[in-house]
This record gives structure tokens, sequence and C-alpha cells, in this order.
């Protein structure tokens, strides 16, 4: 499936504008042995008028189910199965250009606050949605953002999209299911190592504890530190839990048996808190003879609503002299003050998130594609917001960091990473100004870099 490109634009009053609409989709005509229909329907009269093309293809396959004769059976049996397909092929592709244009004219109406139009574009876009497989390709990308716009548009106070529990399994099958969570937990795994070499007491504060999946391997590599393991504690933040368990303890002792295990010292505070910026310098008791690391993963995006939150934060962090801040975030721009724009943007990134998908194998996938939804829910509903590589620069570099180049150690790991997960290609690992990204084929979908703070004056 080729993926919605951000370069193109479409705007709700263009009735005519199919023929940039095709050729930006790749879409071309397929030939036909239907000459009868080919000299009453030839190919600019079928681009030029797309309800033409529609309502030719609707009586066509009227007559399919028609009781026929027994030389008009003869006749149909002239037309092979190839040519059947080619003609489902143009319902498909038909319906799925029509799909992002009419997606993009409910964006437009949602960002006037037409609510009524919008609410009329949805009805036509479930019409259009019963035409494509919604199974696979573009037409699950397209179901899941008719969706989203439809919470945005009917309910557009519901915020909440599940448990933490629930948020928390769904995590560990994205994890499982394709590289993206891999790739910033071994890079930032790779910086973190490099910064604690040749210290004694070393402390991993991580802002998005999720089950500890990036810990254990930290853990084997320090055990395997040629003058021996150092002391390490991890203080692991996660949300306030509901339900009766304790997630953070659990993970906690899971850790601490594992680190038991290998032979290295180990110790584990787990901090609940609602928000990342209700954090506490006294909640993290730091001790001056730790070396610190301070691990964020996705998760200085939640504050995107107002930047004076990952200030407050990044001031914290900051205060803590760390070692090394290691930061991952996706490489996009979901937060532009026209909905129009910020919807476009989405589209592309996700359908590219979803090509890649296709790519990667397991039974559970379906649940990491659930995970995904959520994400597009959020960020349809301006629940989430995220920025590209370049803002977060420029933000960490205002408060008072440093940028720390991520060596070639962490390219060779993302590399091998990849190989486990495409053996056809497809991810990519590029890197920029010290930074590493993750993206399928041209389109960079995260970032990671790491960070030092400045030298206090």
């Amino acid at each position: 499936m080729a993926s919605f490109e951000s370069s193109m634009s479409f705007k709700s009053n263009c009735s005519s504008s199919l023929p940039p609409l095709l050729a930006a989709a790749n879409y071309t005509t397929i030939p036909s042995p239907l000459s009868e229909l080919t000299q009453l329907h030839n190919e600019n009269t079928l681009l030029n008028n797309p309800s033409e093309l529609s309502s030719w293809v609707d009586s066509l396959l009227t007559e399919f189910n028609q009781p026929t004769s027994i030389n008009n059976i003869t006749a149909w049996n002239d037309y092979n199965t190839t040519s059947y397909c080619n003609i489902r092929q143009i319902i498909e592709e038909d319906s799925s250009i029509r799909l992002v244009h009419v997606l993009m004219s409910c964006a437009d109406s949602v960002q006037r606050g037409t609510l009524s139009v919008a609410s009329a574009l949805l009805e036509e876009l479930q019409v259009l949605l019963s035409r494509v497989n919604s199974e696979f390709g573009f037409g699950k990308v397209a179901a899941y953002f008719i969706d989203a716009l439809s919470r945005r548009v009917f309910k557009p106070l519901e915020r909440s999209l599940g448990s933490a529990f629930e948020n928390e399994v769904l995590y560990h099958h994205f994890y499982e299911a394709c590289p993206y969570l891999k790739f910033a937990h071994f890079t930032s795994n790779q910086a973190i190592l490099e910064a604690f070499d040749g210290q004694a007491c070393v402390h991993v504060i991580d802002f998005n504890l999720m089950q500890g999946l990036q810990w254990p391997a930290l853990i084997q590599a320090l055990a395997l530190r040629p003058n021996g393991p150092p002391t390490l504690r991890i203080t692991g933040i996660g949300p306030v839990s509901l339900d009766g368990h304790d997630p953070l303890r659990e993970t906690g002792l899971r850790l601490a048996q594992l680190a038991r295990s290998v032979n290295v010292r180990f110790a584990f505070r787990g901090v609940a808190a609602s928000n990342i910026d209700d954090v506490k310098l006294w909640m993290l008791q730091v001790d001056p003879k730790e070396a610190v690391a301070v691990n964020c993963i996705m998760q200085l995006h939640k504050l995107l609503d107002d930047p004076s939150r990952i200030d407050s934060v990044l001031k914290l962090i900051h205060s803590l002299d760390p070692k090394i801040v290691t930061l991952v975030e996706q490489d996009t721009n979901h937060n532009q003050p026209d909905f129009s724009d910020k919807f476009r943007e989405a589209l592309d990134y996700y359908s590219t998130m979803f090509d890649s998908l296709e790519a990667c194998k397991g039974p559970q996938k379906w649940l990491a594609e659930i995970y995904i939804q959520r994400e597009i829910c959020s960020v349809v509903c301006c629940a989430e917001m995220h920025e590209p590589l370049a803002q977060w620069r420029e933000r960490m570099s205002r408060n008072g960091f440093t940028s720390v180049c991520l060596g070639a150690n962490a390219y060779k790991q993302a590399n091998m990473l990849l190989t486990v997960f495409s053996a056809q290609g497809g991810y990519r690992v590029d890197e920029s100004e010290g930074c590493l990204k993750l993206g399928w084929h041209n389109r960079p979908l995260i970032a990671a870099s790491a960070w030092r703070p400045n030298p206090r004056l």
C-alpha cells in the first residue's frame, strides 16, 4: 500500500480535482477487454467524471447478477478472472482516493466548527469504507481515522481510551510486534552504558517504566563489565494504580530477581504519578555519590499542551546533574494550530506506520494495531501531540542541555535489530547530527537523542 504523502494538498471545494489525486496516489487505468464499454467510456471520461465511473461499474456488476440466456453466458465466459479482478481493483482504488478526499473535507469542517457538515461527511465516509477492504492496507487506516473523527465530533469530552492496565498490555504487544520500542530501548541503553563506564554506583531514573522491558538488557550488560558490575539502582515512574494491584512493585521484584541471578547489586524504587510533572526532587532520593541517567521514552510529548510543564520537568532533570539524558519521541509534527494540517500530517504518519507493520509477523500483531489506533484517536481528538526532532533539539538547548552523539555501536545495534523484523528491508536507520532516526523507507518515524546538562556556572 502506498502511504498518503504529506506533500499532497486537498481542498474541500475542489470537486473537479480527481486527476491530480489519481496521479498523486500512483493510480493508473487498467486495460480491459470490454471493448464495447471502452468505446462508450474512454479513459479521459472516466477519470474526469468519477460518478460516471461508479455508475458504470455498478451497472456492470448488476449485469453479472441478472439471469442470462445461454448466448449471454457464452459471451460472459469470454471475460476471464483477471478482467473481473481488474474491475474490483478499479472500485477499490477509486473508493480509496475518494476516502482521502472526504477525510480531508471532514477535517476542514471540524476546523471551521461546522459539525453538521462533518457529521454528514462521516456518513459518506462509512459508505465509501464499505467499498474497500478494511482488513488491511489503506482501508484499515481510513477506518481508524473515521472512528477518531467520529469521537472528535460526537464525543469531544471523552478522553479516556482504556485503563492503565489495558494500555500496558497493548504497549507490550506493540513492543513485541515491531522494532520501534526496541530501537528506543537499545539506543538508549547503549548511551547509558557508555555514560556509566568506570562508575561504581549508578542510578537510572525511568520516566516511563512500563513493565521494565528496557532494563533486563542493561542489567546483563553491566554484569559483563571487565572490572565487575556496579551497584545499580532503578527508580521507575508509572501511573497511579486504581485496580488494586501494584505494577511498579511487581516490575521491581522481577528486575531484582534477574539482577540477583547475574550478581548485580540492585535496588528498586517505584514512584506513582498521574503525570510526570507531578514528580518532585525528593521522590527520587538521588545520592550525590551516584552517577545518574535519566530515561525519557515517548513521555515528554504528553506535556505539549502546556510547554511550561515540559520546561518544569527539564529543570528538575537538570538539577539532578545526570551523566546522560536519553530522549526518544515520534518524529512528526502533530502540534500545529491548523487542525487540517495536523490531520494531514497524522494521516501520512500513521499510513506509513501501518505500511511498516505489514512487514512484521506475529499472531498478536492485531493488539499492536489497537495500540496505534488509540494513539490516532488521541492525536485527532487533540489529547496528544508530537513534535519533530528539530523542535526537541531547540527545546533541550534552551533548557541548558548539550547534545551527546549516539555512537557507532548504537547505530550497528539498531541495524542488527532491523534484520530480525524485516528480511525484505524497508526499515532503515539514519544518523542526523548525532541522533538516530528509525523509519520506513524514506519516512522517519521516531528519533532517539542523548543529552547532558551544561556545566553549572
